[in-house]
């Protein structure tokens, strides 16, 4: 896709799920990510319709392994729902069904992301997603670790907890979190 911005023609590369939301448009907010080739120097801008989908093009370029053109791929193939939906659930073949991602790469997006990925508020239309900024769950999930309850149990807890109060301090998280396991 070329953007036209005070007459500059900036070119970004784009999902199908983007392309799809910006047919026919002719003015359009394009939320933009930059990625650099850290081996030629080179850099690609990558364009999204929302920022829900650029969000998980961060999540999966993340992903030891995962570069953008597999990111992008994976965003072409699925909706951000879809794509939220299989990892929440675990779905590894719904991922392998992407052109390019084999059994290890989907299980190593699903381990990864997992617990990055929060639920929506059941309506499906707002996707909250663990900032890496939010020390405050980390601390409590490490905290809770060290009093040996299972990472998994801790994962479920601090989601609702965050759910129902996405401020909660370390504090209010782990009281809460030991309420419930």
């Amino acid at each position: 896709m070329v953007i036209e911005n005070n007459g500059l023609g900036y070119s970004l590369e784009i999902s199908l799920q983007t392309y799809e939301a910006l047919e026919d448009k002719k003015e359009a907010v394009i939320y933009v990510q930059t990625q650099t080739n850290q081996r030629d120097g080179t850099s690609v801008d990558y364009g999204f319709a929302g920022k829900e989908e650029r969000e998980l093009f961060r999540l999966i370029t993340g992903v030891s392994g995962m570069g953008a053109a597999s990111a992008r791929m994976i965003l072409s193939s699925m909706t951000s729902g879809e794509l939220r939906e299989s990892i929440l659930s675990e779905n590894v073949n719904a991922l392998k069904s992407v052109k390019g991602i084999g059994l290890k790469s989907a299980q190593r997006i699903i381990l990864e992301l997992k617990d990055k990925i929060v639920k929506g508020d059941g309506c499906g239309s707002e996707v909250l997603f663990q900032s890496e900024k939010n020390t405050a769950v980390e601390e409590a999930a490490v905290a809770l670790q060290m009093l040996g309850f299972n990472k998994a149990n801790i994962s479920k807890a601090i989601q609702n907890i965050i759910k129902a109060n996405p401020k909660a301090s370390v504090e209010q998280i782990i009281k809460s979190a030991l309420q419930m396991l």
